[in-house]
């Protein structure tokens, strides 16, 4: 009898862990942690460059429609106001495959040579399903822990830093160092995780829990240990030789810290299991006029994230509410502040994209060896990942103390970002070190930033479609900085040199240029494109200054409020008298 109620016990546990909020949070975690593909272009776009022929304003117009894939989320935000959140996490898993399968059966001669809109097509489904991705994850857990969306933005997108370095190293133990295999991977593993956990990410009421800044600090100290891991195996990794067995070891305990917090998850569930058990079988009881009944609660149940009221969507386009309260979509995407943070990003996060999908060829350029080049840009993942995680707590925490206004924060991040362009633009000897981790830092400290100031001007009711759009600045940064600018002066520069010395270039020979003058102009145009991204920013700041030194959060602590009193209203009245 007693092992009998053991198991009955364990099956109830199991059950409350699946639907808990923290085991949602560490399926959010593994998703988004093998969902950066994009992010590691630099890796095998050679590969991509050799076997198909392309020169580089070629492969940076492969490079913009992957941008594009990445940052145009407006479909995946409406289907995601429409349907539930693993409905978005199955078609980004089937895009995720399809787009990258495709490629790597290109690259590898199984297909016919497909024409350059048919790759540009491609690599763009492939990378959309990365928006797919972020949106069911992120904007259900920001639903989820509204008062703490600052840091659950920085450590969702810190994972997704993260998982460049993450893939790397699992190819490694997977296939070696076949190249071409990297793109394999990509196209399968983030498919397989998101159809995994797709019933467990879903929207939950508002709930306060006393200790849930603690958990998340714990997170991300755990975190911390992986990234601090990867960074020594990638700096090992290019000063040794590694066998299939230090490879497989190597995944072995990156797998092993990546699953880590399932332990935090259990601790924080049992003890949520075990208070809700106590509720049940300890209920508060009143009497009333000599009868013995339930306490029942007069507190007013608030409504969570999720409005309901029948809005028309062309209502009141121009007269929007308040700042913080929920915006249409119109009223949103028309809003002078919106406008304003689009410019910005267009032009830091642009600019930031070009130097990470260059990062490269610009270390080739420069002369630099080949390991040099590969430590860098496996490198990059880390900085972005201490960019994500460290703008999204300090940011939250000077919110909450100073009153620090987040628009403030982005625009020093845009600053910091033109001393990396200079560094790249002037190629000073050992220099491209130092502008890979402010490129690196400052790319990972936008993200969290701008989704952030999203949800808190505009609201949480259509947050999946303004996120999404706030998203869609970035492609077009990086298709005037990186396929305009970049792509053509590095391949006119590549001519002259061709034609300096006498040679012919034969078609679909690869185009190759050497030497500071190869992205020097280019990046000049970016940094002083990037200080104007830096002024644009300070008028935002200007305009919200008054609404950040307010209570921000004030209506979501109410929320929480009423949700905790309905709750203990019905287990009062579900016991027995």
């Amino acid at each position: 009898m007693s092992s009998n109620c053991c198991l009955k016990a364990m099956e109830n546990f199991g059950l409350h862990m699946l639907v808990g909020r923290w085991f949602m949070v560490f399926a959010s975690l593994l998703i988004l942690s093998v969902a950066g593909g994009t992010y590691i272009f630099g890796l095998y776009s050679e590969e991509v460059k050799k076997s198909l022929g392309y020169d580089q304003t070629t492969l940076n117009l492969l490079g913009f429609f992957k941008d594009l894939g990445a940052n145009v989320g407006i479909i995946s935000g409406l289907i995601n106001e429409v349907t539930s959140p693993w409905v978005v996490l199955l078609l980004g898993a089937f895009m995720n495959f399809s787009g990258y399968f495709s490629i790597w059966l290109a690259v590898t001669g199984r297909l016919t040579k497909p024409k350059v809109w048919q790759m540009c097509f491609c690599i763009f489904i492939g990378a959309n399903s990365q928006t797919f991705a972020n949106t069911g994850v992120l904007v259900t857990c920001v639903k989820n822990f509204p008062e703490s969306r600052g840091i659950v933005i920085g450590l969702l997108k810190g994972f997704v830093g993260l998982s460049g370095a993450i893939l790397t190293q699992l190819y490694h133990a997977f296939y070696g160092n076949n190249g071409k295999s990297l793109i394999l991977l990509i196209a399968w593993l983030p498919a397989v995780v998101s159809c995994v956990f797709l019933r467990v990410i879903r929207t939950m009421k508002v709930t306060r829990q006393e200790n849930e800044l603690k958990i998340f600090y714990q997170l991300l100290f755990m975190s911390l240990g992986l990234a601090g891991f990867l960074m020594a195996i990638i700096i090992v990794q290019n000063r040794a030789e590694f066998n299939s067995v230090g490879y497989w070891s190597t995944a072995g305990a990156i797998l092993v810290l990546l699953f880590a917090p399932i332990v935090l998850v259990i601790r924080e569930e049992l003890k949520l299991f075990d208070t809700k058990k106590q509720s049940l079988s300890h209920p508060i009881e009143v009497k009333v006029a000599g009868i013995e009944t339930p306490l029942q609660s007069s507190a007013t149940v608030v409504p969570t994230n999720d409005q309901n009221d029948p809005v028309s969507f062309f209502q009141n386009v121009f007269k929007p509410p308040e700042r913080g309260e929920d915006y249409t979509i119109l009223q949103a995407v028309l809003s002078i502040d919106m406008l304003i943070l689009f410019i910005a990003t267009i032009f830091g996060a642009g600019g930031l994209l070009t130097a990470m999908d260059n990062l490269g060829q610009i270390g080739k350029a420069l002369g630099y060896p080949k390991t040099s080049i590969t430590t860098f840009v496996s490198l990059v993942s880390i900085w972005g990942y201490l960019g994500r995680v460290g703008s999204g707590f300090a940011s939250e925490i000077f919110l909450e103390k100073y009153k620090f206004p987040r628009p403030l924060m982005l625009t020093l991040v845009l600053l910091l970002s033109c001393a990396g362009h200079v560094l790249i633009a002037f190629g000073v000897p050992n220099t491209l070190y130092v502008a890979s981790v402010l490129i690196g830092l400052c790319f990972g400290a936008l993200w969290p930033l701008i989704f952030a100031i999203i949800s808190e001007l505009f609201g949480l009711k259509h947050y999946s479609t303004l996120l999404n759009f706030g998203g869609a600045a970035s492609p077009i940064g990086a298709y005037i900085f990186n396929v305009k600018v970049a792509g053509n002066l590095y391949d006119r520069e590549a001519m002259k040199q061709l034609e300096a010395h006498g040679i012919i270039r034969k078609p679909g020979e690869d185009l190759t240029c050497t030497g500071v003058e190869c992205y020097k102009r280019a990046f000049l145009i970016i940094a002083a494109s990037t200080f104007v991204g830096f002024i644009v920013s300070l008028v935002l700041v200007l305009r919200t200054f008054k609404f950040y030194k307010g209570d921000i959060y004030k209506k979501f602590r109410e929320q929480a409020k009423g949700v905790d009193a309905e709750a203990e209203s019905r287990t009062n009245a579900d016991a027995p008298l």
